[in-house]
């Protein structure tokens, strides 16, 4: 097995979540500390994308790792929604 493939086997839905939770909240972030509707926009559609994630890792038998990756990505809409950083 090559390391892609070990690679690739990892990204289950949880991973997948929490990889896209991590480009929201560098998203965020982003458009917090630089406000352009360029990366407000950004920031939405990596929102839209981790979405879908959360959704499909709702899916999953690790409840605990589900609820937390669902309660960061609320924290980042608020965030952002606020425009600040809590």
């Amino acid at each position: 097995m090559t390391e892609r493939d070990s690679s690739l086997q990892s990204q289950n839905p949880i991973s997948q979540a929490q990889n896209s939770l991590e480009k929201v909240h560098n998203a965020v972030s982003q458009a917090l500390s630089h406000p352009t509707a360029q990366l407000e926009e950004q920031a939405e559609r990596a929102i839209q994308r981790a979405e879908r994630a959360v959704e499909n890792a709702s899916l999953s038998f690790n409840q605990p790792a589900f609820e937390e990756v669902e309660n960061g990505l609320r924290q980042e809409i608020e965030d952002l929604h606020s425009g600040t950083r809590s």
